[in-house]
């Protein structure tokens, strides 16, 4: 439990220092001729940014509601991990946006569009929305692996083991619905920076998803469906 705990732990740590460089990079214009375009309104680059935005804070509010329903330090442990570094890569994303010259919500822009984008049709190319896979919670999910807002509620009225180990569950299949979204960005965006963030996502989520299918083996449950 402990060595899985340090593997993931360091996955994030890394995280976080390379969206950090990755800012950088992007900021200055570096990692070769694709950096210095700027993506299109419906590119993948911008429409992971957007989604990823929404998901991301999502992770961070049910961190910080389980971490005042329990105080068992070690998910309290891995909810401050998750919650900090997904803030910080929430920023991150934002940021681009902004050195973009680009909205942070289009109306008119269904959630996961960007997916059926044509790949090497990122900057200022828009091939028509695709339909948006839903999360794979129910109604109420907007991206894969949210939340509904029912589970929220549910989230903040559980307390003790209860509240441990449908965390862990919601989280889970939030991170199988992160992974698949940045996964998306890796093999779509252009900007190159932003799919070796995608990448360092894909990474680090994984790692944690190995160690919470552990706490919730020790909590005598298992991940939904």
């Amino acid at each position: 439990m402990n060595r899985t705990y340090w593997a993931a732990g360091a996955a994030v740590v890394l995280a976080v220092l390379f969206a950090v460089g990755a800012t950088v990079a992007t900021a200055s214009g570096s990692g070769g001729g694709d950096a210095a375009r700027t993506p299109g309104l419906h590119s993948p680059d911008a429409g992971f940014a957007r989604d990823m935005a929404v998901h991301h804070q999502q992770a961070v509010e049910m961190s910080f509601i389980v971490r005042d329903r329990t105080q068992d330090e070690a998910v309290r442990t891995l909810a401050y991990d998750i919650a900090n570094t997904q803030a910080n890569q929430r920023g991150m994303l934002l940021g681009w946006l902004d050195l973009w010259g680009l909205p942070k919500v289009v109306a008119d822009e269904p959630p996961m569009s960007w997916m059926g984008t044509a790949e090497g049709g990122g900057h200022g190319a828009h091939s028509g929305h695709a339909a948006a896979p839903t999360g794979s919670a129910g109604s109420g999910a907007i991206m894969p692996g949210m939340a509904t807002k029912e589970e929220l509620t549910r989230l903040g009225a559980a307390g003790g083991r209860d509240a441990e180990v449908l965390y862990l569950q919601l989280m889970t299949d939030h991170h199988k619905g992160g992974v698949a979204m940045a996964e998306g960005c890796a093999r779509q965006c252009q900007t190159p920076a932003e799919r070796a963030l995608a990448q360092g996502m894909v990474e680090a989520q994984q790692s944690e998803l190995t160690l919470m299918a552990d706490m919730l083996k020790q909590r005598g449950a298992a991940p939904r469906g």
